[in-house]
């Protein structure tokens, strides 16, 4: 046929060089359109290649290739080569797909990774087969069942611009040495052979070895009538053809029964005439041997064989190119004159010469020593064997290394190297490792294990890569090695382009190294929990199961031979009935003729109980079972399916779960598990169906495969619905007795069950929750439902509730889903999203998900890749941008859709006037659109698009109240509409002088300058409400950016004209106390309190969103884009208004929040907190009950799974980590409800070790969770605690939250709660911390890692709140009296603390404190001796104990500060002083001092006037005699004469005065552990008697307030009674 192109082709191809030539127009602009067909129908085995001219980097994809049934002449041509329908088969990227639908997700070449001047091509060969074929390599079969009459079809698809038609012609004959050999040419070649008996592609008397094992299995398996011989392509013996179908080799009959003497002319002493049974894992070992027996005999078969040699290759690795041929042979083939033998280097065709060349058609160049063994130098405590395939560490409950093996020889390019994990022990930790070295085995001294190797050497270990011993990559994959089980495979495979791989499974992990030496060893370690593996020669468990079905049948036709073919209706003369195969799982068994399986020990396992059917299903037949029998030891529960193995030769897993076999999406096994479906272990399916964790026995479970591919499971006789498509003929049914399942009898009467819809999308009946059998009536108030039409990608299930996109990871489009009927007026449509993946982030497909309506009837829609391409009646909403008929009409809408992720709900909602609506988690966004024609219908429509794959339609469908949907704001009058219900916030009319308000006072535009912007809030805010903005401009001539915080200065106290009374930026005022977020910096009143809190805001540009609330515990939070940065600052006034500055290169925002509405139903979540006292609460008069009412409590318990080092005690209530310093993973056994407290107490610390617990909530059922060795290996629908971040999914997404738990000492109660807004707050004994995480599902369970030093813990329940009996309350209260209650109000007795909450015992700040005090040499005898009274206020203690900021003491009482920051060393109390009584009714205060006033005020026991008082130094550096420099004070006589007249004493209630520099001067000191120069201030914490002090001003000259709590005018205590002041406690503060 002419190498031309039609010249009917895609609306942008343009053609050239006599229709030669293709190019796509408008390149960068365009990705698609570009689809040109060839001008005749293709001939069979010509190859139609295309060479590639032009590329460009625009765009992800590139070229696709295929060939269609359809004429070009009359084709409507689609947007892509993957929309061609009726006949396509089109190769795209790697995968292989049929009329748009994926048949083949791995395949050949990737074609989006060839380059300009690379060539591709297509063919159909004489068998109907479709090959690619690229730079002249043939990539195998990618399609079967062509029919004739097909045009090839080339698509310049995304990078590829342009292709030149190169050639259309059988391939050369160079090509087709490569290609394989057609079953004509085979015969042809065949025909002057002599008849002799071919076992497996070897002549009789040319190996005896191999055949010798094939005589005895024969001998012993059965009679042997058609024995297929291997095509001379199979060029290695350890690898057999996938089937043994008449076409790939010739067939020798025989009619004598295979014994050892008909099929060998050598003799055999071994052989016995007599029959031996051998099982089929023998027989598979006894021909392995036979391969590698061949090939360690390679060297003498040419003596053998009477002269006629075997050529070999002499060398490896870069010596492979220098040969020498032994037995007379020749190496290259090219001669034939020594010894009548050819020596044999690959080429099939090279000339015969005696016996050598059958048997080098056999091996096919294979050289010397070529199979992969291990080698025999190895580690001290290796044993080898079965030929050193196998290895074996010695004394494996003594030692856990000296366990490393090498191969035998270097890798080559392309080559998998695999073992199968045979025997691991459960005592050690860390388990296989696998990689490769440079270092050559004969010289190696090898280590204890390979990660001490510190050159050339690359290995994975766990989950990360190590290089050299160093960790390189730390996540490298999923699978970590250490959670492998016995029967796993690990491969690695070096790649020709110096790239490194490793398999798990048969899955490919992707690059873990990107250049790699290019002579390296494999190299194993029996590590730890590895004991023994073992060399695979094939690469994937399919193989494996292929390769023994093929020799099976060779050697037994009667074992694994399919049945004929039976009718859909069988003769109820014949029955066929359907029984369990007599192979099933180790701890399983069959009885009643075939009818029952069950595990007879079911109460000591729960697993290995997997059975299958005895012959494949039929279509259409029900394969349904009866659960007779269940214990209630274990979790889960039966788990059933089908699967493409044959019962008769799998290795049958533990659990049906665990076998990942299958290298297509239509080949392996489909399982139905809980309420979810699995394809080869990959959930495809989450929701899916009625829980079969739920069932009990007397129910019933089956399964069928329709006609048209699909998989339907049945409960209790109901349909699910559709489960999986394309699932192919001849699948077994599969049933797994797990967990709680114990024994299932086959129902053989299904006649009773109801006849499937015939839309298999239109899924099951409605069904209730409680019983799978109840069927809803009609009368459902929301009968939304996805329509039974929809894209070709798209799949509705779940009873047309739930639409997915499968082949996710390789389609992104053509997954548009649209309501069953139209919208009513103000009736809300959502969805919520279940399921996204990252396959396509950062690429032009990087969307997520688009919604909108339509005024298009399904039944008239031609449903295209995606909605924006349809250009009439259509309203959708993308990212942000409001799109009509494909034209964006509207940018920056109030929400951004590719901002979502799983869990969030997206609405939408015509109302009476024709207005759309978004709402997005429940909350209205605002007009997106009017003038949608009203009483026109409209249909909701879901675009998956890009990273999105599953919604569901929730409850929440329905009609709406249409006082919400409506807007009473026109678009003329507030361009910008609050997405929030409700009364919107409004910006305060005084502002900077450079600001202009407009929309009402809902958007705020800087007109000039980079400063002059501030603008508060109209109202004071709530607790708990949020003021939030949205940047709408920015001005990138300016640095810096807009800043956040709120304000004690009320804007109705400004002057009327504002600009005199603000400063030009936030940072600078400080006429009132104001918090800010500038940047990444926390300040007050313009002071640096905290760096790198959170995202910077400097980062910020148009459409991201900022806001601010304070919280019920007094702290600030900032939230970035919905996301809560955590607490940015502490002790906040109650009475505080939004503030922000439009600086820099910020010009306009506008608000996007609105005002807290006065719900008398609303939900808060519970006051945990102490009963110390904040800041306005001695006003309040204490309510009966103090607290909300909680929910009931559900009574929790640990989980029976759980990390493998995990012991648990008491009821399940007590959990102890027994062994090493990980597996100590742990969860609740029932869900954690909204709004319960889930507390646990830390019982007992382990200092040898580092780090310590993390905590959180995981969001899927934990029955069936294998657990990792630490929490952050979870990586699905995981919230974790770990020191202060917070992660989610392993990423951190909050910082500086709380406490570091790594500091956590013995005794402290810890908990966890989801409050009725779906937030994550931790509690640190009873105290709340804040929301840690948002969006929690429901249900969630507790998550505990008794991770590092933590060792044991028990959950707290109501009756006994901790370990000791006493409750948290408690342990705060210490021993209280009537007397201590003033004024309705607990007094908090901080002078003698509770000794168990007091110490930090691993707080390095308190251990650095106390090196100072030893510096100082202060008598051990002015100090209390317990220090258990010693108290230290860093961030993580004090929060620790939950330490309010202020507290009340003394009658009448006074408000003191905590001296946070700080820490305080108890001092002895005088014996004279009455602590019970008198000294309790005295007020707090601290007195700021210099280290040389210590000694002296400690002699007298009291604070000393004149020279000890801090007032009267003045600091002169000297070096002092501990290694330290201090000011030295002035003598008294440098004082005035009326001052030492008047002794005083100076004293604060707080520190933040007291604590300055001038009254409490720093010195430098050198740490004696650290070695490292800090600064340190001293002071002390006193007691004052009442009436013995005035309380005055500051006498600073300071403006703003230095403390939140107290006046500047009220700051300073001054007395003059020497016996009113009494010394409590030394502080120290280090920096």
């Amino acid at each position: 046929m002419a190498a031309e192109l039609h010249p009917c082709s895609g609306k942008l191809i343009g053609l050239s060089n006599s229709n030669r030539t293709a190019q796509r127009n408008q390149p960068v602009q365009e990705f698609n359109h570009g689809l040109v067909l060839s001008r005749e129908q293709l001939k069979d085995r010509d190859v139609f290649t295309v060479r590639i001219d032009k590329k460009v980097n625009s765009w992800s994809g590139s070229i696709e290739i295929g060939v269609t049934s359809l004429d070009p002449a009359g084709l409507d041509f689609p947007s892509s080569a993957t929309g061609l329908k009726g006949g396509s088969w089109i190769v795209s990227g790697c995968s292989v797909l049929r009329d748009g639908r994926s048949v083949l997700e791995e395949y050949g070449r990737d074609l989006d990774q060839l380059s300009e001047g690379d060539r591709v091509g297509i063919q159909r060969s004489t068998h109907g087969e479709l090959h690619l074929w690229v730079n002249g390599q043939d990539c195998g079969a990618a399609a079967s069942g062509l029919p004739t009459g097909l045009w090839a079809v080339v698509d310049l698809y995304g990078k590829c611009t342009q292709v030149t038609v190169v050639s259309c012609e059988p391939p050369s004959l160079a090509e087709r040495d490569t290609e394989r050999e057609t079953v004509e040419e085979r015969e042809q070649e065949d025909e002057d052979e002599e008849e002799e008996v071919v076992v497996c592609g070897v002549r009789e008397g040319e190996f005896g070895g191999l055949t010798s094992a094939v005589n005895l299995a024969a001998a012993t398996n059965g009679t042997l009538e058609e024995v297929p011989e291997l095509p001379p392509t199979h060029n290695r013996p350890d690898k057999f053809p996938n089937n043994l179908e008449p076409e790939t080799g010739k067939k020798i009959k025989t009619s004598t029964p295979i014994s050892v003497a008909p099929l060998t002319k050598c003799k055999s002493p071994s052989f016995s005439p007599s029959p031996i049974v051998l099982t089929e894992h023998q027989l598979f070992d006894v021909l392995n041997n036979a391969i590698v027996s061949l090939y360690r005999s390679e060297d003498n078969v040419g003596g053998d064989l009477g002269g006629g040699g075997i050529g070999r290759d002499s060398g490896t690795g870069s010596r492979g190119d220098r040969g020498s041929s032994s037995g007379g042979g020749s190496v290259n083939g090219n001669s034939s004159d020594s010894g009548g033998g050819t020596g044999y280097t690959g080429s099939v065709n090279s000339p015969a010469g005696g016996g050598g060349a059958r048997l080098g058609a056999v091996t096919g160049g294979m050289l010397t020593n070529d199979a992969l063994l291990f080698h025999e130098k190895c580690g001290t405590l290796i044993k080898l064997s079965n030929n050193n395939k196998t290895a074996e560490r010695r004394r494996p409950l003594d030692e856990f290394n000296n366990g490393v093996v090498m191969t035998n020889r270097p890798l080559r390019h392309n080559e998998m190297f695999e073992i199968r994990i045979d025997k691991l022990v459960d005592k050690w930790s860390g388990s296989i490792e696998i990689g490769v070295t440079t270092h050559n085995p004969n010289n190696l001294d090898y280590p204890a294990t390979m990660t001490n190797l510190r050159s050339g050497t690359i290995m994975m270990s766990g989950c990360g890569i190590l290089t050299n011993g160093k960790g390189t990559r730390r996540e490298y994959c999923e699978f970590s090695l250490d959670e492998l089980q016995e029967g796993d495979h690990i491969g690695l495979m070096h790649k020709a382009s110096g790239a490194l791989h490793f398999y798990i499974n048969g899955i490919d992990q992707g690059v873990a190294a990107a250049q790699t030496p290019a002579i390296v060893y494999a190299v194993v370690d029996l590590y730890g929990m590895a004991v023994k593996v073992t060399i695979v020669h094939n690469h994937n468990h399919s193989d494996r199961l292929r390769r023994n079905n093929a020799i099976m049948r060779a050697l037994s036709p009667d074992v694994g031979r399919p049945r004929p073919a039976r009718s859909l209706t069988p003769d109820p003369d014949t029955p066929d009935r359907l029984l369990f195969h007599s192979n099933c799982g180790q701890k399983a068994a069959i009885i009643s003729e075939g009818r029952t399986a069950l595990r007879p020990h079911a109460t000591d396992d729960f697993n290995h109980g997997v059975v299958l059917s005895g012959r494949p299903l039929h279509s259409n037949e029900v394969f349904q079972v009866r659960i007779d029998k269940m214990v209630d030891k274990w979790a889960g529960s039966i788990e059933i399916g089908v699967t493409t193995h044959n019962p008769a030769y799998l290795q049958l897993p533990s659990t049906m779960t665990n076998l990942r076999s299958g290298n297509t999406n239509q080949s392996g096994t489909w399982m139905m598990t809980g309420n979810g479906v699995m394809h080869n272990g990959t959930t495809i399916l989450d929701e899916y169906g009625h829980n079969l964790d739920r069932l009990k026995a007397g129910d019933t479970v089956g399964v069928v495969r329709k006609e048209d591919g699909s998989l339907h499971f049945f409960v209790n006789g109901v349909a699910q619905g559709p489960a999986a498509w394309n699932v192919p003929p001849s699948v077994y049914a599969v049933v797994d007795l797990y967990g709680q399942a114990a024994q299932a009898t086959i129902m053989d009467d299904v006649a009773d069950l109801p006849t499937l819809p015939e839309d298999s999308s239109d899924g099951p009946t409605v069904m209730s929750p409680s019983s799978p059998c109840s069927v809803a009536g009609g009368n459902s108030a929301n009968d939304l439902r996805f329509h039974q039409l929809h894209g070709t990608n798209a799949v509705i299930t779940n009873g047309g509730r739930t639409a997915l996109r499968q082949n996710c990871r390789s389609e992104f489009n053509d997954a548009i889903v649209i309501s069953n009927r139209c919208l009513r007026d103000g009736e809300l449509f959502e969805i919520v999203i279940q399921k996204m993946v990252d396959r396509w982030s950062g690429s032009i497909e990087a969307g997520k998900i688009m919604a909108g309506v339509t005024a298009i009837r399904p039944e008239e829609l031609e449903f295209p890749n995606t909605m924006t391409d349809i250009d009439y009646d259509t309203w959708m909403l993308s990212g942000t941008a409001i799109m009509q008929d494909g034209n964006t009409m509207r940018n920056n809408y109030g929400c951004d859709l590719d901002t979502l992720t799983t869990g969030s709900r997206i609405g939408m909602m015509r109302s009476a006037t024709g207005d759309l609506h978004y709402y997005i988690n429940g909350v209205d966004q605002g007009v997106a659109c009017t003038g949608l024609p009203p009483g026109k219908e409209v249909y909701a429509v879901i675009d998956l698009y890009g990273q999105c794959v599953q919604v569901s339609i929730t409850s929440s469908s329905g009609p709406q109240d249409n006082s919400l949907c409506t807007s009473n704001i026109t678009e003329s009058s507030f361009p910008i509409h609050s997405p929030v219900a409700g009364v919107a916030h409004r910006l305060h009319s005084k502002h900077g002088k450079n600001v202009v308000l407009l929309g009402e006072g809902c958007q705020a535009v800087r007109v000039g300058g980079y400063a002059h912007g501030i603008v508060f809030s109209a109202k004071e805010l709530k607790t708990d409400e949020l003021f939030e903005v949205k940047i709408d401009e920015v001005d990138d001539q300016w640095s810096g950016s807009l800043h956040m915080g709120l304000t004690t200065l009320a804007p109705p106290e400004l002057p009327s004209c504002p600009m005199s009374g603000l400063s030009p930026s936030l940072t600078q005022l400080r006429s009132k106390v104001t918090w800010l977020l500038a940047g990444s910096e926390v300040r007050r009143n313009g002071l640096l309190q905290r760096q790198n809190y959170g995202a910077s805001l400097d980062r910020l540009t148009v459409g991201n969103r900022v806001g601010v609330k304070r919280c019920s515990d007094d702290t600030m939070h900032v939230l970035i884009d919905g996301e809560d940065m955590g607490p940015a600052a502490t002790a906040v006034a109650k009475n505080v208004y939004a503030v922000l500055d439009l600086y820099g290169r910020v010009t306009a925002v506008s608000i996007v929040s609105s005002s807290v509405l006065e719900d008398a139903g609303s939900v808060k979540a519970p006051s945990l907190s102490s009963d110390s006292c904040s800041e306005g609460e001695e006003d309040r008069t204490p309510v009966e009950g103090g607290e909300p009412a909680l929910v009931p409590n559900t009574v929790m318990a640990f989980l029976e799974n759980h990390g493998k080092n995990i012991q648990l005690s008491h009821e399940n209530l007590t959990a102890a980590r027994v062994s090493s310093y990980n597996q100590g993973l742990l969860v609740t056994a029932q869900p954690l409800p909204r709004q319960q407290l889930f507390q646990f107490q830390i019982d007992r610390l382990n200092a040898s070790w580092t780090s310590s617990l993390s905590l959180g909530v995981i969001g899927h059922s934990p029955d069936r969770l294998n657990f990792p060795s630490t929490a952050c290996c979870l990586k699905r629908s995981v919230w974790l605690l770990q020191r202060d971040s917070v992660f989610h999914n392993s990423l951190k997404i909050c910082e500086n939250y709380g406490p570091n738990l790594d500091t956590c000492p013995e005794g402290t109660v810890l908990g966890l709660l989801v409050d009725g807004n779906s937030c994550l707050h931790l509690y640190v004994n009873g105290m709340d911390q804040g929301v840690a995480a948002q969006d929690i599902p429901t249900p969630c369970y507790p998550l505990i890692d008794l991770y590092g030093q933590c060792e044991q813990v028990t959950i707290v329940t109501n009756n006994v709140a901790t370990v000791g009996g006493e409750s948290v309350k408690a342990r705060f209260q210490g021993d209280m009296e009537k007397a201590d209650m003033v004024d309705g109000i607990k007094e908090s007795v901080c002078w003698m603390p509770h000794p168990e909450v007091n110490p930090n015992k691993t707080c390095e700040y308190q251990a650095l404190c106390s090196r100072f005090k030893d510096l100082l040499t202060l008598p051990d005898g002015y100090f209390n001796e317990d220090a258990k009274y010693n108290l230290c206020y860093c961030e993580s203690c004090h929060k620790l104990r939950g330490d309010e900021s202020y507290h009340k003491r003394g009658e009448p009482p006074r408000d003191y500060a905590l001296p946070f920051g700080w820490c305080r060393f108890a001092l002895r109390i005088k014996p004279h002083c009455d602590v019970s009584n008198s000294f309790k009714q005295w007020h707090i205060a601290y007195h700021g001092t210099s280290v040389g006033a210590l000694r002296r005020t400690l002699d007298h026991a009291q604070l000393l006037s004149g020279t000890s008082s801090i007032f009267s130094v003045s600091p002169v550096k000297t070096e002092g005699p501990n290694g330290y420099s201090e000011p030295e004070e002035n003598s008294s006589n440098s004082l005035p004469d009326r001052d030492r007249e008047v002794p005083r004493v100076q004293l604060s209630p707080t520190m933040r005065y007291s604590g300055l520099e001038m009254f409490a001067p720093k010195v430098q000191f050198r740490d004696p552990r650290s070695h490292c120069c800090h600064q340190a201030q001293v002071g002390f914490q006193v007691c004052v008697r009442p009436g013995s002090y005035k309380v005055g001003p500051q006498t600073l000259g300071a403006i703003e307030p230095l403390d939140p709590r107290f006046s500047n005018t009220e700051i300073e205590w001054i007395t003059k009674d020497q016996g009113g002041t009494l010394l409590y406690g030394l502080l120290i503060r280090v920096e």
